[in-house]
């Protein structure tokens, strides 16, 4: 029988779904026909096959030969599919053993000498494969990411020949080995010089897993507060690591295996459009709110951010995940991030500066502040001002600031503490749950009742004080919310009083 099934892999989204390559030998005028809803890389891989099995010393089959790639109405895309196919022609042709091919599941692209280059998205491949029981070729290069799937086995082959050898019992490919993991390099706390009052907040931020926002002039170290968050966040889970290593596997971007376990610390700039932030694309690809997944996306100069861009992010913000929808497939993208964005007070930044420098009128600050809208503030826990430091408390001989270990300790208790309450971050209670875990003595709840008509703040901009003072509250690892954790957190919405202090 000239027929052959080969086990393989598509990309959609981040999972990685089965694909069988039937090939089939038939008499006729020789040519090379696939279907199965391949985009141009894959119908393209029929001379790049043919080059590589003559490269191979092989014979290449002078008859109709027809390629599906199943199940058909699921779009195919990449040169991922180069060896598979390859396989298939000879098994069908019987240069090679077909029982072989059940046992095994293949990605690689070819090169015309018979070279196999690396493909994205193995690490998806390599967790479905494990969990359909299957061994997993890919090549050499690929064979790190692919080792990250522990629960599986993978094998690495640097040529179609090598790969053939196995099938035949001539070989054994090596097993694909990940690589030692490399010291996280986190800038430290110490370097931030006073900014008490937002390394207060920051530490806020880190132990309930809050979205922050930090105003201040030029200069006055909104970026490198921001770059020190993912330092005191916890460590990633397995499971955490292992999402934000598929996203990134299938981002085109590369992943690197050496640092698979650091969490994601994205930093676009300010015109970078709606698409590039929540992804897209004719193959949609996941956008920089999704590698950010678990980790933190900076957002420096907001207000100078498209309106389109910022107002994209309002749903990802509440339920952690974006969906991309277009004419021919929708794909869903986790994006469950922290969100840190930086603003100057007025367009020429010095707005409330003691130094007096600032010539913008009321209407224009107005106007610069208006370019962010209520339902996106709403969305944001805190807004931190951060003061021009003086002069002196830049000296070489300052003191420096408490390190990223001591902060990091404490943000560590506080999660372990919302862990057993709650099982997630307190930025991520749902309204039940913050109902029955953010209770208020009578007091306090009249001073928050007070706070929320003066400042007339929305039902979900309650909620989020009163997470936020959960969170201080377990930083002061007290079991109920007291009068001082309720009115700082208060004082964290600076925007809401009409005022960036």
């Amino acid at each position: 029988m000239s027929l052959a099934l080969v086990n393989s892999r598509a990309r959609a989204g981040v999972s990685a779904p089965p694909v069988r390559v039937e090939v089939h030998l038939s008499g006729g005028l020789p040519s090379t026909q696939i279907v199965g809803l391949p985009e141009a890389a894959v119908r393209e891989a029929r001379d790049r096959v043919r080059a590589a099995i003559l490269c191979a010393q092989f014979e290449f089959p002078t008859r109709r030969i027809t390629v599906n790639l199943a199940p058909a109405d699921l779009p195919k895309d990449g040169g991922r599919f180069d060896l598979p196919i390859a396989l298939g022609i000879l098994a069908a042709s019987g240069q090679i053993r077909r029982e072989a091919l059940a046992e095994y599941e293949f990605l690689g692209e070819l090169s015309l000498t018979g070279e196999l280059r690396a493909v994205d998205g193995v690490l998806p491949a390599a967790l479905a494969v494990a969990a359909a029981g299957r061994t997993l070729v890919v090549p050499e290069p690929s064979g790190a990411e692919a080792a990250l799937a522990r629960q599986g086995q993978a094998r690495t082959g640097r040529t179609l020949l090598e790969v053939c050898a196995l099938l035949e019992g001539r070989k054994i490919l090596p097993p694909a080995v990940a690589p030692p993991p490399l010291p996280p390099s986190i800038p430290d706390m110490a370097d931030v010089r006073g900014q008490a009052h937002a390394r207060r907040a920051l530490e806020v931020a880190a132990a309930g897993g809050h979205h922050l926002l930090l105003i201040g002039s030029p200069g006055c170290g909104k970026t490198l507060l921001a770059s020190r968050l993912p330092g005191l966040l916890p460590d990633a889970s397995d499971a955490e690591a292992m999402e934000s290593a598929a996203i990134a596997s299938v981002s085109g971007r590369g992943l690197d295996p050496a640092r698979w376990r650091q969490r994601p610390y994205r930093a676009p700039h300010h015109t970078a459009s709606a698409v590039a932030l929540v992804g897209g694309g004719a193959q949609p690809r996941p956008g920089e709110i999704s590698l950010a997944h678990n980790g933190v996306l900076f957002m420096d100069e907001l207000p100078e951010w498209s309106r389109a861009a910022l107002e994209v992010l309002r749903e990802p913000l509440e339920s952690g995940t974006v969906t991309v929808s277009r004419a021919a497939r929708t794909a869903e993208f986790p994006a469950r991030f922290q969100l840190v964005a930086a603003m100057n007070p007025c367009p020429c930044g010095w707005a409330g500066d003691p130094s007096g420098r600032c010539r913008c009128g009321a209407d224009v600050v107005r106007r610069y502040r208006s370019r962010l809208s209520g339902p996106l503030l709403d969305r944001i826990d805190l807004h931190v001002h951060v003061p021009r430091l003086p002069p002196h408390e830049l000296r070489p001989d300052a003191p420096d600031g408490e390190g990223t270990a001591a902060v990091q300790a404490r943000v560590v208790a506080a999660r372990e503490r919302q862990q057993a309450r709650c099982g997630r971050p307190n930025a991520r209670m749902g309204q039940a749950e913050t109902m029955a875990h953010c209770r208020l003595q009578p007091r306090d709840q009249a001073l928050l009742e007070r706070a929320v008509e003066r400042l007339q703040l929305s039902a979900r901009s309650l909620h989020r004080i009163l997470r936020v003072a959960r969170s201080i509250a377990d930083l002061a690892d007290s079991e109920s919310i007291g009068t001082a954790h309720l009115t700082e957190a208060l004082g964290y919405r600076g925007l809401d009083r009409g005022s960036a202090a």
